[in-house]
C-alpha cells in the first residue's frame, strides 16, 4: 500500500465482480489495479468496461502482481478455496465472496493459512457492513426493544432456473440454503449469536440441492429465529426483529436496507433512513480498507469467529436436509 490508498484486485470477472467494481470508485482511496479470469479476453472486456489498469488469463499472474494489495475473489463458491489460498500463499490479503468456502473444515483451513501468514482474510458478508444493519445491532444492544424474542427473515428468488444453472448445480454449491439462506442467517447471528438448538427442512431438487428450505433456531435466552430461503419463489425478502419493548422491520432487500422502522408501544414509529450511492457493496470495501490500512489481519465487522460459527451452522443444517458436496 502508498499512503492512504489501497490496490484492489479482482479474481473472477462475474456479475457480482461487475457489480463490486461498480461501488469501488465509491471508496475514497480505492484504487482498480488489475482483473484475473482463466480467459484473458473476457478479464481485459472487464478491465476496459470498469477501469483496472491490467488484466490478466490466470489467478496465478493476479496474485503475483506487486501491483496488488488486496484481491476479491469473486468464482463460484466451490473454487473460492483454492482461489483464495493461491492470494494468502502470496501474501495478498484477500476478500472472499460468501460463503467463504462450502463447509466448516475447509473455511477453518483457509483462515489458519491467513493468520499463520499474517495476511488479511475477510468473508464478504457485505449486510454485516451496511450502515443500517449495523445501526439496527446498536440499538439491540442498547436496550432500544428490551429482549429480543424474536427474529422472521427470508430471501427467495422467483426461479425457475434449468437443470444446468449454477443454483442448482452441487459440483459448484447450489441451492438455496449457501446462496440465500446465509443472509437470513447472519442476520439472526448479528443479533442473538450462536443457537442452542438448530432444525431445518428443505426440498431437494432431482439434483439434491435445496430448493425451498425452512430453519428454526432455538436460543437460550427463550429467542428465536424463523428463516426461510427458496430459488422456486419470490417470498417478500424482508425481515423483523422483535422485542419485549419494540419491534425492527426492515423492508423488502432487507440484506442491505437503506432504511428501517422501529415501533414501540405507545409511540409513533419512527423510521431512520441511511441513503448511499451505489449498490451497497462500498461499504465492505471500505472496512477492508480500514483495516489493512490499520494494520489488522481481520475485521471486527466480519471476524474470523463470526465466520466460522456460521459455516458450523450451515453445516448442521445441510446434514439435516441431505444436501452433500
Amino acid at each position: 500500500m502508498t499512503g492512504d490508498k489501497v490496490r484492489w484486485g479482482i479474481l473472477g470477472p462475474g456479475g457480482i465482480a461487475s457489480t463490486f467494481a461498480a461501488d469501488l470508485p465509491l471508496v475514497e482511496g480505492a484504487e482498480l489495479a488489475a482483473v484475473a479470469s482463466r480467459n484473458l479476453t473476457s478479464a481485459q472486456a472487464f478491465a476496459d468496461r470498469h477501469g483496472f489498469a491490467r488484466a490478466y488469463g490466470s489467478y496465478a499472474e493476479l496474485a503475483a502482481d506487486d501491483g496488488v494489495d488486496v484481491v476479491y475473489v469473486a468464482t463460484p463458491h466451490a473454487f473460492h478455496l483454492d482461489a483464495a489460498m493461491l492470494c494468502v500463499e502470496a501474501g495478498k490479503a484477500v476478500l472472499v465472496e460468501k460463503p467463504i468456502t462450502l463447509d466448516l473444515p475447509t473455511a477453518a483451513l483457509l483462515i489458519e493459512a491467513a493468520r499463520s501468514r499474517g495476511v488479511f482474510l475477510m468473508e464478504a458478508m457485505w449486510m454485516r457492513c451496511n450502515p443500517a444493519i449495523r445501526r439496527i445491532a446498536q440499538l439491540v444492544a442498547d436496550g432500544t426493544i428490551g429482549d429480543v424474542s424474536a427474529i422472521h427473515a427470508d430471501f427467495g428468488l422467483q426461479g425457475p432456473f434449468e437443470a444446468s444453472h449454477r443454483l442448482r448445480d452441487p459440483a459448484l454449491g447450489g441451492g438455496a440454503l449457501l446462496d440465500l439462506g446465509v443472509y437470513p442467517i447472519h442476520l439472526a447471528h448479528t443479533i442473538l449469536g450462536v443457537p442452542s438448538s438448530a432444525r431445518a427442512w428443505a426440498h431437494l431438487t432431482p439434483e439434491r440441492v435445496d430448493e425451498n428450505t425452512g430453519v428454526l433456531l432455538g436460543y437460550e435466552s427463550g429467542a428465536v429465529a424463523a428463516l426461510t430461503c427458496s430459488i422456486n419463489g419470490a417470498s417478500r425478502n424482508a425481515a423483523s426483529i422483535t422485542g419485549t419493548a419494540g419491534r425492527i422491520d426492515l423492508p423488502v432487500g432487507f440484506f442491505v436496507p437503506r432504511s428501517f422502522t422501529l415501533t414501540r408501544p405507545d409511540r409513533a414509529p419512527e423510521t431512520f433512513e441511511f441513503p448511499f450511492e451505489g449498490s451497497g457493496y462500498q461499504f465492505e470495501a471500505a472496512e477492508v480498507q480500514r483495516s489493512l490500512l490499520a494494520g489488522e489481519q481481520e475485521s471486527p465487522i466480519v471476524p474470523h469467529a463470526t465466520t466460522l460459527e456460521v459455516m458450523a451452522l450451515l453445516d448442521a443444517l445441510r446434514e439435516q436436509i441431505g444436501v452433500a458436496y
